[in-house]
């Protein structure tokens, strides 16, 4: 017998071949995959050493096929990508991103949510299928929503959460308006259209010596708007405590034409538009005000 993490243990009844019990392999003692294993018990969460007997078979979720007790054969792999390698799934990617974004490191994630850091690893680096109980104890460490883990809130606009008993609104100072740019992200920029109608566009930006830099269409509404003044806002909402901030930045924005400076631009951007698209005009706007609000509880 040979499993992997995130692999299901399941124990049948000698009787009627129907399975008694299942569980969820948290935890490997051989690199091999062979027993025992630790195993999280679907039926009570609670986690135990064990020995697979006769009456037990491993559940592969990534392809649903079992594995009879004292099979020798390898274990199955995840769905492999270029070259053979697994990569991570859809949840993997947003526990992930979830954890850095709060900068929680792995192992306090995984002690938060009463799982090994390998079975936490295996998770955010393979496709893993992690059970409801799984999904649960990580939204609790996180201080989110299942649903936010796997994605069910991503038509829905951010904000929709209740407010706070006793809010404090508080304005930002300079440096940490800065601080909360940081150096990429995604922002949107306020400018007149072509009508001379305001309009709101998002777009992927970076932060370059106190410029704020991001990549646009030759022909767009921004592009055209060069050489103005512009306004850009930057912003996050923590929907499971009711709290976020604000930066509004103001200043002119103008094209980027220096070969030199474009092709740096190139090098040290975090990332391609995700409209996708030519995408290669560079605007680089210089805020001249700064501003930013917080709301957070009153007592802190």
């Amino acid at each position: 017998m040979r499993a992997h993490l995130g692999d299901q243990l399941v124990i049948e009844n000698a009787a009627t071949g129907a399975a008694r019990r299942d569980g969820e392999i948290i935890g490997l003692h051989h690199d091999d995959g062979t027993p025992p294993y630790d195993v999280r018990w679907s039926d009570t969460g609670e986690v135990t050493l064990m020995f697979p007997g006769p009456d037990a078979h491993i559940r592969h979720p990534e392809h649903e096929r079992q594995e009879p007790a004292g099979e020798a054969e390898p274990a199955a792999t995840a769905s492999a990508g270029p070259g053979g390698a697994a990569g991570p799934g859809d949840i993997g990617r947003r526990i992930a991103a979830e954890r850095r974004r709060r900068g929680i490191s792995r192992v306090e994630t995984a002690r938060r949510a009463r799982m090994s850091p390998d079975y936490l690893a295996y998770l955010e680096e393979r496709s893993g299928d992690p059970t409801l109980a799984t999904l649960i104890r990580l939204a609790d460490a996180f201080g989110t929503t299942v649903a936010a883990l796997r994605g069910g809130d991503m038509e829905l606009p951010p904000g929709q959460g209740q407010a706070l008993l006793h809010p404090e609104l508080r304005d930002l100072g300079q440096e940490e308006c800065r601080a909360l740019l940081s150096t990429h992200g995604v922002g949107r920029v306020a400018v007149s259209g072509p009508d001379g109608r305001p309009v709101v566009v998002p777009v992927n930006y970076g932060v370059v010596e106190d410029a704020i830099v991001f990549r646009t269409a030759p022909e767009s509404v921004v592009a055209r708007a060069a050489e103005t003044e512009v306004a850009f806002e930057v912003d996050h909402v923590d929907e499971a405590l009711s709290q976020g901030w604000s930066v509004l930045a103001v200043g002119p924005a103008s094209v980027v034409t220096d070969p030199e400076v474009i092709r740096e631009l190139g090098l040290r951007a975090h990332t391609t538009p995700w409209a996708g698209g030519r995408r290669d005009m560079w605007v680089s706007v210089r805020p001249t005000r700064l501003t930013g609000r917080r709301i957070t509880p009153a007592d802190e």
